[in-house]
């Protein structure tokens, strides 16, 4: 009996319940191909009786993630060093950082949190079965034994199903064997059936598609505010991976610089030396080239150190220091360190528009006011009174072995009792000859709901202060623009003036060793004029690399770092 009742109700009473919460399902979302198993960052939901649902629900499953190594490296080395453009470690930055890896992860949570809230939908099924023994002495002559013995075994199963518009649907089929030693019982072992079908509409609270869905209309906009949130994190990841991409090379030019000088050093005191040793100069004249060649030797191994430092820091940025052979490698960066022609004036109100469309962390603010009016819409909703509407429909069914009696006293004869069983029941059930119809109006007014009127009052709030903070975002990123340009226009200045001082450098030097060879300066003037040279090189490297990175900062301001670099966020 318990398996023809299970078999019947799903399959051939509400078929069309189930194409109704199959239309509901959320769309699929592609799989992300470095995990082993995928199914633990997108979950998915069987339907019974499939098999899939048993090892769903029954099989042990112990998520296992394993991550893949870094990838391309190999791509890019040549006589064991790794050589890398701008754009080829930029992509090396988006196939292996692992900061990246993370924020693209932090978008799984509110997309499962859609099919989540799709699980309102969802039907349920509840079965259950029981057996009850009874026996107990008798002390009146209508209970038909003196030892009372009754088996009692009912059976039940209910399917439920909220629909889009907020009814609710409930089917059950209810089924009882009650068997007895009594000698008055007509039917024995008796069978009782009921199929029942009943449903409840909302008409003020909770009424419609557009309530029953706020759910997951919430979610998905949540999920539009994280998408924009990993916009603004791989905007700040992207612009801090280049930004380490130009300190490598500043500081392989700063090494290079200190190296040249260096080099004039060691020359000035070598030449020092044999005019100490031919008697033109006084002993006392060696000791200032002695001490600005070791200065210049500190300097030289302060910037190898330097440089070390922040390949390390590169290394880390494109996922290098995960492969052992390759972090080995050096490292050779071809990007050219060109000084800056473009002297055309940005326009700040343009430039300044621009950022205003595209920056993701002010669209993900004007998100939050999307979710704030959804909030509003559900607390008004619970402010309206609970009118619902229900009916139902019930008909029954009896059968068993029938026992005609020609009495009721204890005396009475009993005839040749009729056959039958619980096809019976099913009989009359499924011809409708026993019908109960019912139909309820319900009314649930709040005659004071103070826990509605705080709810509606602290949406209200929220929603100013979001609106605040949209108005403050709008006035950082002003700010945060001008700055930016302010800081272009600045470091564009700055290199034109540091390559005027190079220059001016260049010929102090060539002028003092022109004098210092015809005797008319000493030496002391000659290191000091390298000195000025080398501290001038140092700085026009230090601004040419400044102003790139002052382009850098401007993009990231504007937000169209990402779609300069060709990054696109799926």
């Amino acid at each position: 009996m318990r398996t023809l009742l299970l078999c019947v109700l799903p399959a051939g009473v509400f078929p069309w319940l189930a194409q109704q919460s199959a239309a509901q399902e959320p769309p699929a979302r592609p799989v992300a191909a470095r995990y082993e198993e995928p199914s633990v960052l997108h979950p998915e939901a069987p339907t019974f009786p499939k098999g899939a649902w048993f090892r769903h629900h029954f099989e042990p499953h112990i998520p296992r993630v394993q991550l893949r190594p870094p990838v391309r490296l190999a791509d890019f080395v040549v006589d064991n060093k790794l050589e890398l453009s701008l754009k080829n470690f930029m992509d090396l930055v988006l196939a292996n950082n692992t900061d990246i890896e993370i924020q693209r992860l932090s978008v799984e949570l509110p997309r499962n949190a859609i099919t989540r809230a799709f699980g309102i939908f969802d039907p349920t099924l509840f079965t259950r079965f029981s057996a009850t023994r009874t026996s107990a002495p008798t002390t009146d002559v209508l209970a038909g034994a003196l030892v009372l013995s009754q088996l009692n075994q009912p059976f039940a199963s209910t399917y439920n199903q909220l629909l889009s518009t907020g009814t609710q649907l409930s089917a059950g089929l209810n089924g009882q064997k009650f068997s007895t030693n009594s000698q008055f019982q007509t039917f024995n072992p008796s069978f009782t059936t009921n199929l029942a079908f009943s449903f409840t509409q909302p008409l003020l609270r909770g009424r419609g598609r557009e309530i029953t869905r706020l759910p997951i209309s919430i979610a998905r906009s949540r999920l539009r505010q994280s998408e924009y949130n990993l916009q603004d994190n791989l905007l700040r990841i992207v612009s801090l991976a280049e930004a380490t991409y130009w300190n490598l090379i500043e500081s392989r030019e700063n090494l290079r610089v200190q190296e040249q000088s260096l080099q004039l050093n060691d020359a000035a005191l070598k030449r020092a030396q044999r005019e100490l040793e031919l008697g033109a100069t006084s002993p006392l004249e060696i000791f200032q080239p002695q001490a600005q060649y070791a200065n210049a030797e500190i300097f030289v191994t302060q910037a190898r150190y330097r440089l070390a430092q922040v390949e390390d820091q590169l290394r880390r940025q494109m996922g290098a220091d995960l492969d052992p052979d390759i972090r080995k490698l050096p490292i050779v960066l071809t990007e050219p360190v060109t000084i800056p022609t473009d002297a055309a004036e940005i326009d700040k109100e343009a430039t300044i528009a621009r950022a205003m469309e595209v920056r993701p962390d002010l669209k993900s603010s004007y998100q939050s006011l999307d979710i704030d009016d959804l909030n509003l819409k559900s607390v008004r909703n619970a402010l309206l009174p609970n009118l619902s509407l229900g009916g139902g429909y019930t008909t029954t069914g009896r059968g068993g072995t029938f026992y005609p009696r020609t009495g009721l006293t204890s005396v009475s004869t009993a005839l040749r009792p009729i056959p039958g069983g619980i096809s019976d029941a099913f009989t009359q059930m499924f011809g409708f000859d026993f019908p109960i119809y019912n139909f309820t109006l319900t009314l649930n007014l709040p005659i004071r709901d103070r826990r509605a009127a705080a709810d509606l009052a602290d949406v209200s709030v929220q929603r100013k202060r979001d609106m605040l903070t949209i108005r403050n975002a709008e006035q950082q990123i002003r700010l945060e623009v001008l700055n930016a340009i302010n800081q272009v226009e600045n470091s564009r200045a700055s290199v034109k003036l540091a390559q005027i001082a190079r220059d001016l450098a260049q010929k102090r030097v060539d002028a003092e060793q022109k004098k210092y060879e015809l005797g008319t300066t000493t030496i002391f003037f000659v290191l000091a004029a390298q000195n000025d040279l080398t501290q001038a090189e140092s700085s026009l490297v230090t601004q040419t690399v400044g102003y790139r990175r002052a382009l850098l900062t401007l993009q990231q301001r504007t937000g169209e770092l990402l779609a300069d670099r060709g990054v696109v966020v799926p």
